[in-house]
């Protein structure tokens, strides 16, 4: 007979970033984070800003704290509050389980009171109206009534995979009406170098456009070439 699990696993912070870290990435468009990891790191786009961010400004930007649970049980999430850091954003996997609720509003609002700047979760939430109230950012899949339990067993702090990510407690997130992006601890320096480059050509591109562009160069160029037949 095997030994039967512990109902929750707990891991230490092995890393976080720096202030000045976090800092960098503060009102920084997901785009741009994107875009400076040369296309990686957004989790899947069924994880969205709750209500389309409407009633909700769902921004936010800070270390990750991971939380697994196993499908329709919130026991690690519960635990996990006692995790929290200020500025934390809890990244709760319940393996895109859709069949119930993986949080409502009290765990979102003892998730907000415990100083956290954001909620992600492969799976639906609940209470709308009190996730509203309580006012903490919020990704999810969708909406459900459906209730959860808290069985467990749980982890929190490892790597989890979300969304198609594989994300690590202390990895950087970056979320706002978009979806919500992760950059893993060992790049976070070389990402913040690129968001600098990212940002002026963004801010050129956008001049263009409102000075009338209608095709960019490089594809005015392609048209001209021989590399382009046109047919009747």
């Amino acid at each position: 007979m095997i030994e039967e699990p512990p109902l929750l696993t707990i891991r230490r912070a092995a890393h976080r970033p720096t202030d000045a870290q976090i800092a960098a990435f503060q009102n920084v468009p997901t785009s741009f984070v994107v875009d400076a990891m040369y296309g990686a790191g957004a989790l899947s786009s069924a994880i969205q800003p709750i209500g389309g961010g409407l009633d909700i400004d769902c921004r936010a930007a800070g270390p990750a704290l991971t939380v697994e649970n196993g499908p329709g049980d919130i026991l690690a999430a519960l635990a996990a509050l006692g995790s929290i850091r200020t500025g934390d954003i809890v990244l709760s996997s319940c393996e895109a389980y859709q069949g119930c609720a993986s949080a409502g509003d009290r765990v979102i609002g003892m998730t907000k009171n415990n100083g956290a700047a954001g909620f992600i979760t492969d799976g639906p939430v609940r209470d709308y109206a009190g996730i509203v109230g309580v006012g903490l950012p919020v990704w999810c899949t969708g909406l459900t009534p459906g209730s959860p339990f808290a069985k467990g067993p749980g982890k929190v702090g490892f790597p989890i995979r979300i969304g198609g990510q594989q994300v690590d407690t202390g990895d950087m997130i970056v979320a706002d009406r978009d979806g919500a992006v992760v950059v893993p601890f060992a790049q976070i320096d070389a990402v913040i170098d690129m968001l600098g480059r990212v940002s002026e050509l963004e801010t050129a591109l956008d001049a263009e456009v409102a000075d009338g562009l209608r095709l960019p160069d490089s594809i005015s160029q392609l048209l001209a070439s021989d590399q382009v037949k046109f047919t009747d």
